[in-house]
């Protein structure tokens, strides 16, 4: 009974209860599309490398070490010796390892010095591989391969020439020794793709003629006098380490951090990545409230409205008091129209929310590597919006209250 009065009276007031539905689905929308995209977001962060057990490098914090080695912030404290590098590969833990140099630049783009490898063990989000979009990896000395971003940012097609700073933000150029893109990466939502990647023979090539940070006077070395030199780096800047067994990763991590000949620290990217996300968490936390305020807001609105439609409905209270209503039905009325406006609206914003996300994850994901599912809601979604139901009726007891304290006199007196 009072179900059929609630959705008759909802029907009589039809413009103002579609308006009211309208704002709480598009606040429910965006609250939980700020969800939606707070867990992509963490995903994708933690995704930013996987199936490597350990990254070594000199010895520092493991956040400072994920910093630069994975995300290209910041630089490292120290090098490692080759000495060093080909001790950890001889150890019987290891299954495969992969050397990375940093240091110089292009444009604002870090270079990367590495070997082919990179190419094969570099995975991200839960596994997936580095793909081409175009060209192929290393095969010259004097070979590039760009991520999407460098490609998109500074317009390079394949074969096109590109210089290599020396150090960053520096005006010192290795002119001599160009570059030639031989492949663009596809988009991967990850630092690789503001990556200039090179092998470690070409970053020594490149510091030839160049001593403590300057490069020596005199004519340049020949490119194909270089080229017959033994090219074997004398330091590198970290590795990335997988290992036979995840039973080994431990004791390998003990053994680098004990390793005698040099400082070194070898982090799991995992836990790292927890507690890097840990610093930069608190912006998460501010979107998410942000968001809740939008939904409290339009909940606000609701209790406004049925406030201001009271003042056209006190005589209809007053009849119903005087017909035997009693107050828990009046109650319950005012209570069971809110109630349905927020359910309608929360399935409205789940509806808009889901439509959108099929429809432009497919972009998202290009442009910013951000990948959103979209499937049945589950129970945190769920728990969400049987919660902006239970606000709407807790939101609505005020008025509900209001209208159950309108006096059967007052309701019945005409007044001027």
């Amino acid at each position: 009974m009072i179900l059929r009065l609630a959705i008759a009276s909802l029907a009589a007031r039809a413009l103002t209860v579609t308006l009211t539905i309208l704002a709480i689905a598009l606040s429910v929308a965006l609250f939980l599309g700020v969800e939606k995209v707070r867990t992509g977001a963490r995903a994708s962060f933690t995704d930013t490398i996987s199936g490597t057990d350990l990254i070594a490098g000199a010895r520092t914090g493991s956040v400072q070490l994920l910093l630069y080695s994975v995300f290209r912030i910041g630089n490292a404290t120290n090098n490692v010796t080759w000495q060093s590098y080909q001790d950890i590969a001889a150890r019987p833990e290891v299954d495969w390892i992969v050397p990375i140099s940093l240091g110089d630049s292009h444009r604002q783009f870090r270079v990367m010095g590495t070997t082919g490898a990179f190419f094969t063990r570099y995975k991200y989000r839960g596994g997936r591989d580095l793909a081409f979009a175009e060209g192929a990896g290393l095969g010259d000395l004097y070979d590039a391969v760009i991520g999407a971003d460098v490609a998109a940012a500074l317009g390079y097609g394949l074969g096109d020439p590109i210089v290599v700073a020396h150090g960053l933000a520096s005006f010192s150029e290795h002119n001599d020794q160009p570059f030639r893109i031989a492949g663009i990466l596809e988009k991967t939502g990850t630092p690789v793709d503001r990556t200039v990647v090179v092998s470690l023979q070409a970053i020594e090539a490149i510091h030839v003629d160049w001593q403590s940070g300057a490069q020596k006077p005199g004519a340049p070395t020949p490119a194909d006098r270089i080229r017959q030199m033994d090219l074997t780096p004398g330091s590198i800047t970290a590795v990335m380490i997988g290992t036979k067994s995840k039973l080994q990763v431990f004791g390998l991590q003990r053994w680098i951090n004990e390793y005698p000949e040099e400082p070194l620290l070898a982090a799991l990217p995992g836990i790292a990545l927890q507690e890097l996300w840990q610093i930069v968490g608190v912006a998460e936390t501010a979107l998410v409230a942000v968001s809740a305020m939008v939904v409290v807001t339009a909940l606000i609105g609701m209790m406004a409205m049925i406030f201001s439609s009271l003042s056209g409905r006190w005589r209809e209270m007053a009849i119903w008091r005087a017909m035997g209503a009693s107050p828990a039905a009046i109650l319950g009325l005012l209570l069971t129209e809110a109630m349905l406006m927020a359910a309608l609206g929360a399935l409205l914003g789940a509806a808009l929310l889901y439509a959108g996300l099929l429809a432009a994850r497919p972009l998202i994901d290009s442009a910013f590597g951000l990948w959103l599912p979209v499937g049945l809601p589950d129970a945190r979604e769920a728990w969400l919006l049987g919660g902006v139901i239970l606000a709407a009726a807790a939101a609505s007891l005020i008025p509900a209250l209001r209208a159950y304290r309108m006096s059967l006199a007052d309701g019945m007196m005409v007044k001027t």
